[in-house]
């Protein structure tokens, strides 16, 4: 499941890329879908960067 993550943020980001189309035409305020792409975009790259990082030496 840990896996398939980063691409379920890939869609939502897809999806929230629309949604923000939808804002610039004035069919959903801009104010709401903004903060929603931020955060799929933020998502998205924070899956794809931290998946393989060093936690550090067992004990």
């Amino acid at each position: 499941m840990r896996e398939l993550l980063p691409y379920l943020f890939i869609i939502l980001t897809f999806f929230a890329v629309l949604l923000n189309i939808f804002g610039l035409m004035q069919l959903i305020p801009i104010y709401l879908t903004l903060p929603i792409l931020f955060l799929c975009i933020y998502l998205t790259v924070f899956s794809f960067t931290h998946r393989n990082s060093y936690r550090g030496r067992m004990r």
